[in-house]
């Protein structure tokens, strides 16, 4: 379907709220996402809704992005990463492929096009003739379990030596690859996020035509106008782990502020609720959700206005987007930690959401994307003592 330019990719993850809930067991089970959740994603408009426009996408703001990450991942914290994996995949493929592999991978396919997998540069890529021989293996290729094409990050490898765009910034490069050609391993036996089908993966001396490559740390969009495509990959994605992980503990915080109105502990006369202990609790994580998103909406808008204003994206920009992602992280696992805990042996009962929320948290919050490593070079760069990293 063609989405309209004037649809809310909010309302459209919102309106999706019943088919998640109902399906959201039977994703676990098979470990990826049913048929009629994908499908549902299709007939919304959802699954293109961040392309650009000429994808038959929306091109929303980044506080759309966020807003809308933050509610798929309320309603299942599968659902919602399979959000932060394969729209920023369709995304950034229809953003930066070159002209021939825009049309190869899309308009033969009338947008039709569900990508997933792993971006981190696991493979090489030997230069040849028109393209490169790719070899590698990918872990973790999120939504690749009903995904037609795949994303693999890779090192392109030129006569025996790695390429350089500058000095000390490894040329790093992502190839789409249809689904016939990859051999997945499968290996997503896992605590949380069961259901997001994130198979391994891997290809051996495969020939990738260099039209349907593009490079990972590019800034310089070939479609669409929205400020996203001059931000990067980096900012796209930090925002959408930040947003995961905001929506995730807002389930929980929701839903045990919900619990607490029935909930008695053995040998107690009142409700959960009527505990000042609880009460203090619940403010305190509350206000640290929310001011931990509006950090997340402040610094990405910030960012995003400078853009399009047509300021140049600076280092320190770059950082604080990174570490606004890695600091709403954070907060958002104490918050869920804290409703885990006050929530009792109702939060450990299989099958419920918060038992769910929680396994699911604490499996994404182990991402290398929002790890300390990043909050460290990010402050680098705020003190000066590197000018830039280029992976932020």
């Amino acid at each position: 379907m063609t989405t309209s330019v004037h649809a809310n990719p909010v309302e459209l993850a919102r309106g999706l709220r019943d088919i998640v809930a109902a399906e959201a067991a039977e994703s676990e089970r098979r470990r990826t996402l049913t048929p009629p959740i994908v499908d549902a994603m299709w007939e919304s408009g959802l699954m293109t809704a961040f392309n650009p426009i000429v994808a038959d996408g929306i091109e929303p703001s980044f506080a759309d992005m966020i807003e809308t990450w933050i509610e798929m991942a309320w309603q299942d914290g599968s659902f919602g990463w399979v959000g932060i994996a394969n729209l920023p995949s369709s995304f950034a493929a229809a953003t930066y492929l070159p002209d021939q592999g825009f049309t190869e991978v899309f308009a033969e396919h009338g947008n039709r096009v569900t990508m997933g997998g792993q971006f981190a540069p696991n493979g090489q890529g030997v230069v040849t003739d028109g393209g490169y021989r790719l070899t590698g293996a990918w872990n973790f290729g999120s939504g690749t379990g009903h995904s037609a094409y795949i994303a693999a990050g890779f090192i392109p490898m030129d006569d025996g030596e790695m390429r350089w765009i500058r000095e000390g910034e490894p040329e790093l490069m992502i190839a789409v690859l249809p689904r016939d050609q990859v051999t997945f391993t499968d290996g997503w036996f896992v605590q949380g996020l069961k259901g997001t089908g994130s198979y391994d993966y891997n290809v051996a001396d495969l020939f990738v035509p260099e039209h349907r490559t593009f490079r990972l740390f590019t800034r310089e969009p070939l479609r669409g106008t929205s400020a996203a495509g001059h931000l990067g990959m980096m900012p796209v994605t930090a925002a959408g782990h930040a947003a995961w992980a905001l929506g995730v503990s807002k389930s929980m915080l929701d839903d045990v502020a919900e619990l607490a109105q029935t909930k008695y502990r053995m040998s107690d006369m009142a409700s959960l609720a009527t505990r000042e202990t609880f009460q203090n609790g619940l403010a305190h994580h509350v206000a640290a959700w929310r001011a931990a998103r509006l950090l997340v909406l402040d610094t990405f808008g910030t960012a995003e206005a400078a853009v399009e204003s047509g300021e140049e994206l600076t280092p320190t920009m770059r950082a604080d987007m990174r570490v606004a992602a890695v600091y709403a992280t954070g907060v958002a696992k104490n918050c869920g930690e804290w409703a885990h805990l006050v929530a009792g042996t109702s939060s450990i009962r299989e099958g419920s959401r918060l038992e769910r929320a929680f396994r699911d948290l604490y499996t994404g919050t182990q991402h290398a994307f929002i790890s300390e490593k990043v909050a460290i070079d990010s402050a680098q760069v705020w003190l000066g003592v590197i000018d830039d990293h280029f992976s932020l």
